[in-house]
């Protein structure tokens, strides 16, 4: 599918690749070269995706993250430098939903973003079919996408609850990390990708439970994954 995408990085040949990249695949690109005017124009832009760098001059990316959360479930990928790997497991705590290490391919980035779009508006969000998951309190609204527990509205991103979908369909069935990402990812999963599952498990349990310390849900299997509770 076409989108509106807003692209925000400050190095000017990045950003242009980036751009040209993603119009080559018949989207709509917006280029904010900083995360000020990212934050000015997200709603005049009302972007459907948004590639944002995590080293920007003044507000960085991680702030821009935190700012669209409180008002927006668009999903954020992230552009990360090699060597830091706390800018990949921050940017997910945060609410970024992927995550693209620098430098990447063009083939690489359409990728992602086909990805994403996918799992948000497209052809992966149909095919989940109407109805609702009813888990406890936990109601799991497929076509809406939306989740609430006790009546009240819960936020979740994309991937997280692409991620709570799953497990919740198959209640006592153990995903391994490598099968979660897979499935949210919607491409083969890299050993060393694996451990960011851990990080949206730990989000959605704050979202979701009422203790996460100890989840109802969302159990762990020591040296295997995650399932979702029977009972």
């Amino acid at each position: 599918m076409a989108a509106q995408i807003m692209v925000v990085e400050d190095e000017p040949a990045v950003a242009r690749g980036v751009q040209v990249a993603l119009e080559r695949e018949g989207h709509d690109v917006f280029v904010a070269p900083t995360g000020e005017e990212a934050l000015a124009r997200f709603a005049d832009v009302a972007p459907q995706l948004v590639v944002l760098d995590v080293r920007l001059p003044g507000i960085d990316g991680f702030e821009v993250c935190r700012r669209l959360r409180r008002e927006s479930r668009v999903p954020v990928l992230f552009l990360t430098a090699r060597a830091d790997e706390v800018d990949k497991v921050v940017g997910l705590e945060i609410g970024a939903d992927d995550y693209l290490v620098k430098p990447f391919s063009v083939r690489e980035l359409a990728s992602r973003v086909k990805a994403l779009l996918r799992r948000a508006y497209g052809e992966l969000a149909d095919a989940q079919g109407g109805g609702t998951l009813r888990r406890g309190d936990l109601v799991i609204d497929l076509e809406r996408r939306r989740v609430s527990r006790d009546g009240v509205r819960l936020s979740l991103t994309t991937t997280e609850f692409d991620l709570l979908r799953h497990l919740a369909a198959k209640p006592g069935r153990v995903y391994t990390r490598s099968q979660l990402l897979e499935l949210v990812r919607d491409y083969a999963a890299l050993e060393q990708d694996e451990r960011t599952i851990n990080v949206h498990i730990s989000h959605i349990r704050e979202k979701i439970e009422v203790n996460p310390a100890q989840p109802r849900y969302i159990r762990t299997v020591r040296g295997v994954g995650y399932a979702f509770a029977e009972d």
